[in-house]
């Protein structure tokens, strides 16, 4: 007989083996039993025999899927703790209303989503009544991630709390009158309501794990403790295939984040389709989230599946289960009985003979309704196994049926995520099904009716009964105003000085102000810097050794740089968020800590500093979810600019952040010359942000990292500083009638022009003003708000307008940055326009290179100034020609 050891895999044999006798007798015990019973058999023992050794604590590879049946059985659910008929009264007025209110605003072409909510009723509504906690009692209360889709549940929820009216369910998408409800959860829009938006699907799952691990960030740092904060994500199987669903799960197990559970509705249908037609998605994320190091749960199986797997005493629905494609199984949901009996239970003898023992109505009711995620003690199951787990986070993977009491139009249908409304005969149906009392003369406007049992019902008191026992309405959003202290003026002073015959990059200067921020006795600790792994590109490992790098685990080895000034050094209560190579995990930081204010009633001062080139473009729909959280903090685009980091080409060079920036309301964007600037905008951001007069807006600053002595603040520029533009050197005119024009520059680009203002001076005779434009953004924005002014009959001048009025000759504005950023405000200039910029894409030179390509360096803005005089006549053209040899362009 051949030796079985011999047939172990390669990587084996390199193990020690003290007793070959024993390991072959194994062996040998599996052959035989694979010859006697089968190899389904022998698979079952080997699960079984893996099983007991975790159990028992044995260290094992874990097995990363389980047989396609329900991880607690009916034996081991816990008694369900609430009365199921009234839960199940409130579940169906929810249905109703969902229903009603997305069929009534078809009527205006408006959309909306049924069959999520449908699917996920249950999900919700166990929840509510017995798990979700709210912020009236003790801490912050739960978190609650929404699935986008399923909105409408959740505003019939409200309403039949008496917290929404019937006038705002029929404005449900229909905001312009004041009284509308958005369609998805959105902060901005709702903000009493909702906390999370999640309808960008993908960056609800991201956010949450950040969410739940800034909430330990909290408590280690003894801010705040959250421990009895949990972070609930609901999310669907199909916004999983979202690359940014899955990029932190390892991060949750990692930290051991058991304060945190995914609800995943396994409908097995994507918006156009199955999810995985030819494959099993439960399977496949099982697969996923056991690899990652997550607790998994599955909930597949209504009641009305026990008796068959008491049946099943071969083991062959099992089988056939975990090989049926999820397209076969949808299929399944809308064929007939006879259909069922051939195609699954005719797969093999051992289940045609199970199905003689079924009659049609159990085939019905298991292949038709009966999912783990339409029953609330099975959801109820899978919840309290989430909150007793610990040392990892929970996902519960809970199948359903898309558009489950909808009819047999909506259910399981490819279509239903698309289709707004039901007509009249189908919601009569449902009112049969679902057992509501409202009568036919209801529907007698042609309308669907909402429907409400009454505010003193007892469906609405044993509601309101279970909320108030949980702490309070739920989801709901609270903003506890406090301001902020400004810090002492003393870190501000240390940039307005300047830096003498020091030369200094403004990203330093940013660093340096905020190291002095954070050692403020009243605010300091509020600080949160954020940096995606490059912090030393940035200057900051000046702040490991004092502020910390935040670690749940604090620091385990001795660094290898630990006999170093700036070592390395993590924390428990580390200070700062040092991410890794992730920018959307530092984004979805910034953002829990941006939001902190709210969601727990502390206000964090996040900063987050980047490659300049990968934030806006890399992560900005993250940044519209920061402006729809309300969020505020300051993000930093580092290394900013098409042309300041030399050699790296292409892809690092940043020429248009600011004009991605400008399309986002909540951003005020800024591109400081100086470090005394970045002071001033610092300064006022900490008033506009955390003053008593608090504005929901966040700061996108740029900052370089091209060395420049930086001057002194000259007196009285601060209010220019702020709003976007001030002189800061006038031309000295070499003669009375010298040609005169003025220089607009933002950012690095200041010191060209004031290079190309000394060329003008000294080999034309022009005589050029250069001022400091610090923000094209917040120019552009005075000047439309000018514009809806004047529409409104008020006297309102642009303060572009106002600062330019007068100045002699043209207006030339140069950046590190593509012409349409500083073209932006072009039209509120009276003066003769034109601009220079880094249009184009990047190249790796050195910054005097790659500044003669874009035609953006001293001389290219002498020559496009010599150029401008001439188009007016004020210069012969020849000059033109002339400067242009004589500076080899």
């Amino acid at each position: 007989m051949t030796d079985p050891v011999a047939k172990l895999p390669s990587e084996l044999d390199q193990l020690p083996d003290r007793d070959p006798e024993e390991t072959a007798e194994w062996a040998a015990s599996l052959d035989a039993v694979t010859k006697a019973a089968g190899p389904h058999r022998a698979a079952y023992l080997m699960r079984r025999s893996l099983q007991h050794a975790e159990g028992a604590g044995i260290a094992l590879p874990k097995l990363l899927e389980s047989d396609y049946v329900n991880t607690i059985p009916t034996s081991a659910e816990p008694a369900f703790d609430g009365d199921l008929e009234m839960e199940s009264k409130i579940t169906a007025w929810n249905r109703w209303n969902a229903a009603a209110m997305v069929t009534r605003g078809a009527r205006y072409g408006v959309g909306g989503h049924i069959a999520t909510f449908a699917s996920a009723a249950w999900l919700y509504e166990t929840g509510f009544n017995h798990f979700f906690r709210g912020k009236e009692g003790d801490g912050s209360g739960d978190q609650l991630y929404i699935q986008g889709h399923a909105s409408p549940g959740i505003y019939a929820r409200a309403f039949l709390d008496g917290r929404l009216s019937e006038q705002q369910l029929d404005n449900f998408r229909q905001e312009s009158g004041g009284d509308g409800l958005p369609s998805y959860p959105h902060p901005r829009r709702l903000p009493w309501l909702w906390e999370f938006p999640t309808v960008s699907m993908g960056l609800g799952p991201l956010s949450a794990i950040y969410q739940a691990r800034f909430n330990r960030y909290l408590t280690n740092r003894k801010i705040k403790d959250t421990s009895n904060s949990h972070v609930w994500a609901f999310l669907g199987d199909g916004e999983m295939d979202e690359p940014e669903s899955t990029a932190a799960l390892a991060l949750a197990a990692r930290e051991q984040l058991d304060n945190l559970t995914f609800v995943i509705n396994c409908n097995l249908q994507r918006l156009d389709g199955p999810v995985r037609a030819n494959f099993r998605v439960v399977q496949e994320l099982e697969g996923a989230f056991r690899g990652a190091g997550w607790n998994v749960v599955k909930t597949l199986w209504g009641s009305a599946w026990d008796e068959l797997f008491q049946l099943d005493t071969t083991g062959a629905l099992i089988r056939r289960l975990r090989e049926v494609p999820d397209a076969q199984f949808q299929t399944y949901a809308t064929r007939d009985v006879a259909y069922i009996r051939e195609h699954f239970f005719g797969a093999e003898p051992a289940l045609a003979e199970l199905a003689k023992l079924l009659s049609d109505a159990k085939i019905a009711e298991c292949f038709y309704s009966s999912r783990g995620g339409h029953e609330a003690r099975k959801v109820y199951a899978a919840y309290r196994a989430a909150l007793e787990h610990k040392g990892a986070p929970t996902v519960i993977l809970a199948q359903t049926v898309k558009g489950y009491t909808l009819g047999k139009g909506f259910e399981s249908k490819n279509a239903n995520h698309q289709m707004k409304k039901l007509s009249i005969d189908e919601f009569k149906s449902m009112r049969e099904l679902l057992g509501l009392p409202i009568p036919d003369s209801a529907f007698e406007d042609g309308l669907v009716p909402y429907g409400h049992p009454g505010a003193d019902s007892p469906e609405v008191r044993y509601l309101q009964e279970r909320r108030a026992a949980l702490g309070g309405p739920a989801p709901a959003r609270r903003v506890h105003a406090v301001a902020l202290p400004q810090p002492e003026e003393r870190a501000f002073k240390a940039l307005y000085k300047g830096s003498g015959k020091q030369e200094m990059a403004t990203t330093m200067a940013f660093v340096r102000l905020v190291k002095d921020l954070m050692r403020d006795k009243e605010t300091g600790k509020r600080w949160v810097p954020i940096v995606p792994d490059e912090a030393r590109t940035f200057g900051m490992e000046s702040l490991f050794p004092s502020a910390g790098i935040y670690s749940p685990l604090g620091q385990t080895y001795e660094p290898v740089d630990r006999d170093q000034l700036m070592y390395y050094k993590e924390a428990k209560d580390g200070q700062i968020l040092n991410e890794g190579i992730t920018e959307a995990g530092a984004m979805a930081d910034f953002i829990a800590a941006a939001s902190s204010y709210a969601t727990h009633g502390e206000t964090m001062i996040p900063f987050y500093i980047f490659y300049s080139m990968f934030g806006w473009q890399r992560t900005g729909d993250q940044m519209w979810q920061l402006a729809d959280q309300l969020g505020k903090g300051f993000i930093v685009g580092a290394t900013a600019g098409r042309t300041t980091l030399t050699g790296e080409g292409l892809q690092h060079a940043d020429g248009h952040s600011h004009l991605i920036a400008s399309t986002n309301p909540a951003s005020l964007n800024y591109d400081p010359a100086f470090a005394y600037e970045i002071a001033v905008i610092v300064k006022d951001g900490l008033r506009r942000m955390y003053g008593p007069e608090a504005e929901n807006v966040f700061y996108y600053l740029t900052v370089y990292n091209e060395p420049k002595q930086q001057p002194a603040m000259p007196e009285g520029v601060e209010d220019g500083i702020v709003k976007g533009l001030y002189r800061f050197k006038e031309g000295v005119p070499a003669e009375a009638d010298a040609p005169r024009l003025q220089l607009l520059a933002s950012g690095t680009a200041i010191h060209w022009a004031l290079e190309a203002q000394e060329l003008l001076a000294a080999d034309w005779g022009v005589t050029a003003n250069v001022w400091s434009a610090t923000s094209w953004g917040e120019l552009r924005r005075d000047a439309l708000e000018s514009d809806e002014a004047l529409l409104r009959g008020e006297e309102r001048v642009p303060y572009v307008t106002q600062a330019l009025s007068g100045a002699p000759g043209p207006v030339l504005a140069v950046s590190d940055w593509m012409r349409a950023v500083p073209d932006s405000i072009s039209q509120w200039v009276e003066q003769d326009w034109s601009s220079l910029g880094t249009d184009g894409f990047g190249l790796s030179d050195t910054r005097q290179g790659a500044r003669r390509h874009f035609g953006v360096d001293a001389e290219s803005v002498a020559v496009a100034a010599l150029a401008q005089l001439a188009r007016r006549g004020e210069i012969p053209a020849s000059k033109v020609k002339e400067a242009r040899e004589k500076y080899g362009m």
